[in-house]
């Protein structure tokens, strides 16, 4: 374990790729200086069950698709390249141990690009490798110099130079540095993808007049004319320092309002206002002013005034108290509710200063808060009562804003003790009332007849609805006989109610007091009495007008005639009994 924490991870990722597929291992990319040498290290695989008496390769420049006649930057076969290549490329690696790593010599800048391996196993066991390594052609040192450089602290600058080229080996030496400190060489790092880079550091503390300094690095060769120089300019700052601004500010509505914030910081800041995230005004500069005109409750609030330049910011706020009525009210909360459950209602608005907040339901005071912008109702067990509007009112001593909602209770029908039957002569007439949220559906029920009638029946049900109260009528004509039992039945999707219809009225009473054997007696004398009325008649028409055919039909009664009180009618009932005398 110890001899696998200290290989490069070149060499454990080569170990792990072996796993019997086509697969290439390089780095992405690599740099060099002009007129040096390059190694890209590269390791490739493929599958176990291909054992080749020989392994040959290809390296190409810009392409892996030898159809596209790419440049042949190195082959083993023939060791014909292409003549930007020619005496330029070799390979260090052993491709008989799948080591592909190739050496350029003599850089010059048309070498710069992708570089791609292809595997030549022989016949059909041919395999270009989608990885590939991008060569970086550069001629002056790398200068690392950290974001922010401020006065006082210490900062750490680095020269690194890359170190690919076995052949020449470079050295760094740092240019002006004289007063900064003393630089520290770190020597050949290695870095994430497997190359090298030689790395020198130099600590020190800038102060203000280091600021603009030059910087130098210098990368030389030993035995070579080869060097190169870089530069870098050191900008040191100190932060801004916000040294002017207003202190709390209070105006009223429609008044001229000045802001001010000023700065002292190298360089000049860029100095912004703003307000809740929003930028109102800004410039580079040592002060600046905010103008409000005609100051508006929206514009209450904390300002802030920020300095910053590259290397630091300060900033500072100023309160702004604008004195307003207070805003139309706002509602939320649970609007429709189930009997029983607890609903909690938030009003809430904003002035200055803080209103009184009262709801109301039929000019009756159910919650107050004094001095705040917010008010909760709490009604813990709805019931249906509590349905219906109410009323959120804001005041303070600007002026007074208000805000109706609507508070829906749903709940089972209820029907009410009002609803009855009447009987008059031959009508008898049956009015159920029904309390419910939602609007339930209404039939009514003769247990003797075993028919039901409901709402959706309009010949025979006049139905009504009036807030939470629906009224239904059935009414019934003709009847010759006592008045039915009447059971009306409610229900909507939270349960069902039903009721027997009591009966008011003479005609009850009357059949009340002759009882069932009576009204039957009563009957047979009716139906008698008809009938010879009926046959006198028909004996009189024969003789006054002999035409008439005894085939003719007889003379029908209507014992039942049902037609809706107060309705068109068209809504005769279409459901008729008669009865013949012989």
């Amino acid at each position: 374990m110890i001899f696998l924490t200290a290989l490069p991870l070149f060499w454990i990722m080569i170990s792990a790729s072996r796993g019997g597929h086509w697969s290439a291992w390089m780095p992405s990319s690599i740099s060099a200086f002009e007129g040096t040498c390059v190694s890209i290290p590269c390791r490739f695989d493929f599958p176990d069950e291909l054992r080749p008496a020989v392994v040959h390769g290809v390296w190409y420049f810009n392409s892996p698709y030898p159809k596209n006649y790419p440049p042949v930057v190195f082959k083993s076969r023939t060791q014909v390249v292409h003549e930007s290549f020619q005496g330029r490329s070799r390979l260090l690696g052993d491709l008989g141990l799948r080591n592909c790593t190739l050496l350029l010599s003599t850089l010059s800048p048309e070498l710069g690009g992708k570089y791609y391996f292809r595997g030549d196993l022989g016949g059909y066991n041919q395999y270009t490798f989608s990885e590939h390594s991008v060569l970086d052609i550069i001629n002056t040192p790398n200068i690392v110099v950290p974001p922010e450089v401020v006065a006082g602290k210490e900062v750490e600058v680095s020269c690194m130079v890359p170190d690919n080229c076995p052949e020449l080996r470079p050295e760094i030496s740092w240019l002006g540095h004289e007063g900064l400190g003393e630089p520290t060489v770190l020597g050949r790092l290695r870095e994430d993808e497997g190359t090298w880079v030689l790395v020198s550091l130099l600590h020190f503390v800038p102060t203000r007049e280091a600021n603009g300094h030059r910087l130098g690095c210098q990368a030389a060769f030993p035995n070579t004319t080869l060097q190169f120089e870089g530069y870098a300019s050191l900008d040191v700052k100190y932060p801004p320092v916000i040294v002017e601004m207003n202190s709390s500010v209070e105006a009223i509505e429609g008044s001229h309002v000045s802001l001010v914030c000023g700065a002292d910081s190298n360089p000049p800041p860029l100095l912004t206002w703003m307000r809740d995230g929003t930028v109102l005004r800004e410039a580079v500069t040592e002060i600046l002013y905010l103008e409000l005109e005609e100051v508006t409750p929206g514009e209450d609030g904390i300002y802030a005034c920020l300095a910053e330049n590259a290397y630091g910011q300060d900033n500072r706020t100023v309160e702004l108290s604008v004195m307003y009525a207070p805003w139309k009210p706002t509602v939320n909360g649970t609007m429709v509710a189930v009997e029983g459950e607890t609903v909690s209602i938030l009003c809430s608005t904003q002035s200055n200063p803080d209103p009184i907040l009262t709801i109301f339901k039929e000019k009756q005071i159910l919650a107050t808060v004094i001095y705040e912008s917010q008010l909760q109702l709490e009604l813990p067990a709805v019931t249906p009562e509590d349905d219906g509007e109410y009323w959120c009112v804001a005041e303070n001593q600007y002026g007074q804003r208000a805000t109706a909602f609507n508070l829906s209770v749903e709940f089972a029908p209820m029907i009410l003790l009002e609803s009855h039957c009447a009987a008059a002569r031959d009508t008898v007439q049956c009015l159920c009332v029904v309390k419910s949220n939602p609007e339930p559906s209404v039939a009514f029920e003769l247990p003797s007849r075993n028919v039901t009638v409901n709402e959706t029946e309009r010949e025979f049900v006049y139905s009504e609805r009036s807030g939470l109260l629906l009224t239904s009528i059935l009414t019934l004509r003709g009847q010759a006989q006592a008045p039915p039992r009447v059971i009306c039945t409610a229900r909507n999707l939270y349960g069902t109610k039903s009721l027997e219809l009591p009966f008011q009225g003479a005609h009850r009473l009357m059949w009340a007091k002759i009882g069932p054997v009576g009204a039957v007696v009563a009957f047979a004398i009716l139906i008698a009495i008809v009938c010879y009325i009926t046959q006198t008649r028909r004996k009189k028409n024969v003789t006054e007008s002999p035409s008439f055919s005894a085939g003719d039909n007889p003379h029908v009664l209507y014992s039942s005639d049902f037609r809706i009180s107060g309705a068109p009618e068209k809504y005769e009932s279409r459901e008729v009994s008669t009865l013949q005398c012989h």
